[in-house]
């Protein structure tokens, strides 16, 4: 079963099927690589997080869109990704 497109002011995003919660939250990181494999639960990170394929609306930008319950997961996230 499809999972149904999620549409914010910035995003129109599709959810991954592997995520374990289907919340956009608070804290969020685009990705512009769109095909980079992303393993959230390598992080090691402390709360929820969910990943999306992501088009940017204000610029046509596809990538992926890596979304955080808390902040210090965003910045470890951040400081730990590395694309391939």
């Amino acid at each position: 079963m499809a999972l149904q497109t999620i549409t914010t002011a910035d995003y129109t995003l599709y959810p991954s099927p592997r995520n374990t919660h289907h919340v956009v939250f608070e804290f969020q990181t685009f990705v512009p690589q769109p095909y980079a494999l992303i393993d959230l639960p390598s992080f090691g990170l402390a709360g929820r997080c969910s990943l999306f394929a992501a088009h940017r609306r204000a610029d046509g930008k596809m990538g992926q869109l890596v979304t955080f319950e808390l902040e210090v997961d965003q910045q470890r996230f951040e400081r730990l990704f590395v694309p391939d």
